[in-house]
């Protein structure tokens, strides 16, 4: 005698919704894109209707390539109206495995949609503020004439940010070390050594940079110090930057020497080496590793701080934008600077997540 279970009509409602085409889903995906497309082509419009007559090439086939590549996001809902169709075709021969692997395809395909739609739109809305009130916004910010007029001469004194963000680097990363294997000397001997440590990196990380800075840019030439008095505004801010950064080195430096087990020391101080060649042969070079990119994270910082350095007359890329700005009463110039500062930093930003991702890579290939 075969026992059967009976099946209740709420089950039965339960299984059939769960091997149903996600239509509504596909619907709503379907009616964002089309919203979306929609708003990529006015905006598309407005860029062509906006062109300067020396720009007018350039702008048409940007919008051109605006409202090609709005096209593409057809391209998932389309998918999922196939694996929709597949699922029904599944659902309708009995075959539940097929079914349930296209409605999830279906439902990937719509979601994709949707999320790819989103970029599209926040472009058309900063295209349309840019449009707004006359093209008000993207004349004061995003004037293309304006802006390749100025970037000749902010590039060159972007070089100065560069330079002084590079010489200054070279402190923080000199200063930094000493200043952590300072603080983490042991014994009772050094305890003096370890205060002083402390104390800088403490004084140094609460004081904003660009009081050091105007302490330094100014308060050098007024001491009528030897030698630094006369080192000039570029080298004060050089200083200065060096001074300040050490100070969030140092942390950087000490968190990456302690993440070092007590078994290397041990194991070194064992073998003979004094704790200094500990420092140098064992300690250090495996430190310096594991804080290479929060140091990089460090200089991207560094980098942004040298538009501070305008407060001591020195002609940086900013202090040459707002020159501009003050003289034509357009903020474009500045626009050039933000445009700068980001082709630098990505990049660099993008190498820190590289190296983070090598170094998870080597922890799990140790584990």
């Amino acid at each position: 005698m075969t026992l059967t279970t009976p099946v209740s009509n709420s089950e039965n409602r339960g299984a059939a919704s769960a091997l149903a085409a996600p239509r509504s889903l596909m619907l709503i995906a379907a009616v964002f894109v089309l919203f979306a497309i929609a708003m990529v082509w006015i905006s598309a419009y407005q860029i062509m209707a906006a062109a300067e007559p020396g720009w007018a090439v350039t702008m048409n086939a940007v919008a051109a390539l605006l409202a090609l590549a709005a096209l593409t996001l057809l391209i998932p809902v389309a998918r999922a109206a196939m694996h929709s169709k597949s699922a029904s075709a599944s659902i309708a021969s009995g075959d539940a495995v097929a079914a349930r692997a296209s409605i999830s395809r279906a439902r990937v395909q719509s979601w994709t949609a949707i999320s790819v739609a989103i970029p599209f739109l926040v472009v058309a809305a900063f295209v349309g503020v840019l449009t707004a009130n006359d093209h008000a916004v993207q004349r004061v910010f995003f004037d293309p004439e304006f802006m390749w007029k100025t970037l000749g001469d902010i590039g060159i004194a972007f070089g100065r940010n560069i330079g002084i963000a590079l010489a200054a680097e070279a402190i923080v990363l000199v200063l930094g070390l000493l200043l952590a294997i300072g603080r983490l000397l042991p014994g009772p001997a050094a305890r003096p050594v370890r205060f002083l440590s402390i104390a800088y990196v403490d004084g140094f990380r609460a004081i904003p940079a660009i009081i050091i800075i105007y302490l330094i840019g100014f308060g050098l030439p007024l001491s009528e110090i030897p030698v630094l008095s006369e080192i000039g505004p570029f080298w004060s801010a050089v200083l200065a930057l060096g001074l300040t950064h050490a100070a969030y080195a140092a942390e950087v430096y000490r968190s990456g020497i302690e993440s070092i087990h007590h078994s290397q020391t041990s194991a070194a101080r064992s073998l003979g080496l004094s704790y200094p060649k500990t420092l140098r042969f064992v300690i250090v070079p495996q430190a310096v590793r594991r804080v290479l990119p929060p140091m990089l994270n460090s200089f991207i910082g560094l980098q942004k701080d040298t538009a501070l350095v305008m407060v001591i007359g020195v002609v940086e890329a900013f202090t040459q934008a707002t020159t501009y700005a003050s003289r034509y009463f357009n903020l474009s110039s500045v626009t050039v600077v933000a445009i700068l500062f980001i082709l630098i930093t990505i990049p660099q930003t993008r190498l820190v997540d590289q190296l983070i991702s090598r170094d998870r890579r080597r922890s799990s290939a140790k584990g």
